[in-house]
Order: C-alpha cells, then structure tokens, then sequence
C-alpha cells in the first residue's frame, strides 16, 4: 500500500531575487502517477498556491525528468503557458521515485532599498542585513541577476527507486538523500544542498507546504549542517517543500 505522504522538494538560486514572485514551485495535482503516462506539470512562479506570471520559453534552460530508466531532457516544445502559470507536458517510464527538473536562465531586475530589505528579512538573509546597514547601504536600491532551479520527487506505481537522488546539475541545488515515500512518522528526511555542485553548510533552508486537508504548513527556517545537509522533520503527511536562496 502507498504511504499518502509527497514532498516537494524545491531549490531556487537567486544571484540575486525578485520581492514579488521569488518564489517557484513545481506542484503537481498529484504525486502519485502512473508508469508509461503523460503528466502536465505545472509550474508557479510566485507563491506556494499562486501564479503571478508564466515563464517565456527562451527563459527556460533545462527541463529534466530522472527515473529508474536515466535522466531524460525535453525541449521547449513541451512548454505552454496559460494564464500566469507555465506547463510542461512531461512522460514518465517505469516504476520508481523520480526527480522532475526546471532550471532558467539568468534575468536582471531592480528594486528599492525598502523591497531588498523586506525581500531579505523573509528569506531569512539576515547576515545581509547586518551588512548592508555596517557598510551604511541599508536604504540604497539594488540591481540584480537572478536565476531559478526548482525540482520535485514523485513516485509513479508502487516500486521504489533511488533516481530521486539524481544530480541534476543546477546552480542551486537540493539533493534528497532519503525517499520521501519510504517516510514514516516520527523519522526525519535529510537533503543536501549544493551551490555549484559544492555543499553549502551554514545555509538558510525554507521548509513549508500544506497538510492532506489543504491546511498550510508553517515557512521555517533550518540549516543546514558543516556538509550542507538539512534535517526535516515532518509533522506529518502531505505536501512539503524546501527552498534556499544563495546571494
């Protein structure tokens, strides 16, 4: 019997990051999929339950899907937006606990000082802060480049794989050294996070998402160990995310 518990596991790296829409999610309507069947997987650009603009095609660097079978990249062909959410027709193969990838390309935005300052007090950044207001920089504006790498770990039938553990590659990366489908309450699930294919210790880790009921799970900080591994300890089933930015 499948355990009901799906953890979405989320990485953005932000050279730097934008205050509205900073934020991206692959969210499934479901976690639980079918082997040798097409998916439409969205992608939000924003909040955990929001859209706020769909990704242009020339935006997007890599889409890759990781299974039992190999990792397998899909061209922009498979891209269509609607409204302010992007999709990606993506195929599973056999059965297994798979990583589904998207990572963009670099983009520049500018903000004020008072949206950096808010921007970076949300995500935890408070050692940037401190920085800015030693260095007497607090109010300036800021101009930055920024990219987005963002997973999620799906199982497709019943059997378990260790494909959730593939490296993509990215920027930004967290990597799972558990599966979430093997999860059972009270043990904890560890992730390691990478910046460039290297552990990031000492880094702040996001974790959040919603309960089976639709109930919204907490944003809160964890961090990662000297190795660059998280800890997450779920309360219990549902979705979950993690997300870390990396300045």
């Amino acid at each position: 019997m499948i355990r009901r518990c799906a953890l979405v596991a989320v990485c953005l790296l932000a050279l730097a990051s934008t205050v509205s829409a900073h934020d991206m999610f692959l969210k499934l309507r479901a976690y639980f999929l079918r082997p040798s069947s097409s998916v439409s997987v969205p992608l939000l650009n924003g909040t955990f339950t929001t859209s706020e603009n769909s990704i242009d095609r020339h935006r997007i660097a890599d889409i890759s899907v990781a299974g039992p079978a190999g990792r397998e990249r899909f061209d922009t062909t498979v891209v269509t937006a609607r409204a302010d959410s992007t999709f990606f027709a993506l195929k599973t193969g056999p059965e297994g606990t798979y990583a589904f990838g998207v990572s963009t390309r670099p983009n520049v935005i500018g903000m004020t000082g008072h949206e950096f300052h808010e921007y970076l007090r949300e995500e935890g950044l408070d050692w940037l802060i401190v920085a800015r207001e030693k260095a007497g920089i607090a109010a300036d504006s800021a101009r930055e480049q920024y990219a987005k790498h963002v997973k999620a770990v799906v199982q497709v039938g019943e059997a378990r794989s260790k494909s959730f553990g593939t490296l993509l590659g990215y920027s930004a990366e967290l990597v799972p050294l558990d599966n979430p489908y093997e999860w059972k309450r009270g043990n904890t699930l560890r992730f390691r996070a990478l910046v460039n294919g290297t552990p990031a210790p000492r880094l702040t880790v996001i974790s959040g998402g919603r309960t089976p009921t639709g109930g919204r799970l907490a944003r809160r900080p964890v961090m990662t160990d000297d190795a660059g591994v998280v800890t997450l300890r779920p309360t219990g089933p549902g979705v979950w995310y993690l997300t870390f930015i990396h300045i």
